[in-house]
């Protein structure tokens, strides 16, 4: 690098404040559009907009400030490797200088691959990827919500490809697509939806760009917000080769913006031949219900009221026959139970002499054994007032004595 010629002459004797000017202009004038590269810290956002940070690497740090206003494309982090392009000036009342940055871009696409690798593991980690959190689109939605740019393509496609297929009704919430509030914007679209509950489905959408371009779609707050979504989204962001975060939390995700389109609603040719494939299903289960039924009618017979009486007879004849068995044999036992009582006083009659001959026995061994017997012989009884016996002299007073013919009172 050439040395630059003096700015000054130095005899010359300055104001603290002319020295600062005049530096100020040199650096201004040697350096009026520069290009740096290294790694951001100190990262912070003044309550006026404005972004004050450092630029640095191993050997040196450069302070810089992003105006509020300057359009950035992603999301400034501490450690990331950025380019930048600006202009040097100075700041005369702390005596340093710094760098106005007028934009800045991911040092190379490796760093954004890398970076979005380490954000999706993250993600993953945290189960926004699950499978089990995706949601089945509905067949027929009524009212469908686009959460992309008013002015850029592809609203319009979506737009058409839905009047050329089958027309709903589409709500847009308009959200830039690009730029430091892009993906602040796509999410507070996303969760607006979802809190007013008045779509069936919502398209995340977007046309082709560069990588640098599509990464609002790939920040945290945009991937959190659809993974929570309680309405099925659908994500159409950039083209085919293109694979940003938002799509693995949507439910399903579309190669492009149109294809989000063709995916959410059927054609009315596919719909109309729905319709037909499920009338001659309908019309075929029909026709063989129908046929069943015809079958089980004509397999009825159906008897004349004469068949009917006769076969009633027949029936009544079965169980005159039956009860007729069954009362001759309940008279059958009844006559044998008779005959056997008949002759039962011929079996009574030995039995009523044998018992008389035992009793006039018992009588007689009972006479035999009677006091009265011993009175007969002249024995007497003697009793005391209380009608005890008395057996001795010393038994007590006599009151009674009794006899074989009676008892005498003393």
């Amino acid at each position: 690098m050439q040395k630059p010629e003096p700015a000054v002459n130095a005899d010359t004797i300055f104001t603290v404040s002319d020295a600062s000017v005049i530096l100020k202009g040199v650096v201004e004038t040697a350096f009026p559009r520069i290009k740096i590269r290294g790694e951001l810290s100190q990262i912070t956002r003044a309550t006026s907009g404005h972004m004050y940070m450092t630029i640095k690497d191993s050997g040196a740090a450069i302070q810089m400030i992003i105006w509020r206003g300057t359009p950035i494309a992603f999301k400034l982090e501490e450690g990331m490797e950025v380019v930048v392009t600006g202009r040097f000036t100075t700041y005369p009342a702390r005596s340093n200088y710094q760098i106005i940055v007028n934009e800045i871009e991911m040092a190379g696409v490796g760093a954004i691959l890398k970076m979005l690798e380490m954000r999706k593991q993250k993600l993953a980690l945290e189960g926004l990827f699950d499978e089990s959190r995706k949601k089945p689109l509905p067949h027929l939605p009524q009212t469908i919500g686009v959460v992309t740019s008013p002015t850029g393509a592809a609203f319009q496609d979506i737009q058409n490809r839905l009047r050329e297929r089958f027309p709903v009704h589409v709500l847009l919430y308009p959200a830039t697509v690009q730029g430091e509030s892009a993906a602040r914007e796509v999410a507070a679209g996303i969760e607006y939806f979802n809190r007013m509950n008045n779509v069936d489905v919502i398209i995340v959408a977007r046309g082709g760009g560069a990588l640098e371009d599509l990464l609002p779609f790939s920040e945290e707050i945009v991937v959190r917000a659809a993974a929570a979504s309680h309405i099925p989204l659908i994500s159409g962001v950039g083209h085919e080769p293109d694979w940003m975060l938002i799509d693995y939390a949507a439910d399903v995700r579309a190669p492009t913006p149109t294809g989000a389109a063709e995916m959410v609603v059927p054609t009315k040719l596919a719909l109309s031949q729905e319709i037909d494939n499920l009338w001659h299903h309908i019309s075929n289960a029909f026709l063989a219900r129908l046929n069943s039924a015809k079958q089980r009618i004509e397999s009825i017979v159906i008897k004349s009221p004469r068949q009917t009486v006769m076969e009633q007879a027949q029936r009544i004849d079965d169980i005159g026959r039956t009860m007729d068995i069954i009362i001759n044999s309940k008279l059958q036992n009844a006559a044998q139970k008779i005959a056997n009582m008949s002759s039962f006083g011929n079996i009574l009659h030995p039995k009523m002499t044998a018992l008389n001959q035992s009793v006039a026995h018992l009588g007689q061994m009972l006479n035999s054994l009677s006091y009265k017997n011993v009175l007969a012989r002249g024995y007497a009884i003697v009793r005391d007032k209380d009608d005890k016996i008395i057996t001795n002299t010393n038994g007590g007073t006599p009151n009674s004595i009794e006899f074989a013919d009676g008892v005498l009172k003393l």
